[in-house]
């Protein structure tokens, strides 16, 4: 299976991060974890996720809150100032990184190279190494310097998928909603996402009525 790094940033989004999360280990993938700080806050507050720093601890933590939507895959989760760990060397090989969900003022510093933390050192890992990473950004309204530093992290080599969810495939919950951001964000990633309504044309007007019961 393979092998990927999840940057957990103090945007709003938690829920994207908790499918993601799942797609990939229920896919039986290896997962790197490294959560910033505000995204610790804001994991507690969007998702009842409460992780403290400590590595250990927040590994038990992320498999007890996933549960049996953890899947076969392995967790491996780092502290934010963890410079020795495997994910900031280029020569540790991985599949690719997403960040999930990304903070602006993390993506300016990932677009710019001036990471300070682990989770920041890891994506520019990915960029050096020319691996897919993935910037899962929810920011609304977007400034001229937001626009400017998703165009360096594009130029960068970076994908930016905004949490932007779908209504094509007429979502009946907000789970659905999830699952459409979710979804496009493992396919970035090559990863299956089974639960991704895919589009294969138009609702025939008797099933919408169906649907719509």
């Amino acid at each position: 299976m393979g092998r990927f790094v999840l940057g957990v940033g103090g945007g709003s989004g938690a829920p994207y991060m908790r499918r993601v999360f799942e797609g990939l280990l229920l896919g039986g993938h290896e997962v790197h974890v490294v959560i910033s700080e505000a995204g610790r806050k804001v994991s507690a507050i969007e998702s009842d996720l409460h992780v403290t720093g400590d590595p250990r601890s927040d590994a038990a933590a992320i498999r007890s809150w996933l549960g049996e939507a953890g899947g076969s895959g392995s967790v491996r989760v780092y502290a934010l100032n963890d410079f020795e760990a495997p994910i900031a060397s280029g020569s540790f090989k991985t599949d690719g990184m997403a960040v999930v969900p990304c903070s602006m003022a993390a993506l300016g510093r990932i677009a710019h190279g001036t990471g300070s933390n682990l989770l920041e050192r890891a994506a520019d890992v990915a960029l050096k190494e020319r691996r897919s990473l993935v910037l899962v950004p929810r920011e609304m309204p977007l400034s001229l310097i937001h626009l400017r530093n998703m165009v360096a992290a594009v130029e960068a080599g970076a994908e930016i998928v905004p949490a932007m969810p779908g209504f094509y495939h007429r979502p009946r919950s907000i789970q659905d909603l999830i699952d459409s951001v979710a979804g496009r964000v493992l396919d970035r990633l090559g990863v299956d996402a089974h639960f991704l309504r895919r589009w294969t044309g138009p609702i025939p007007a008797e099933l919408s009525a169906l649907e719509d019961r």
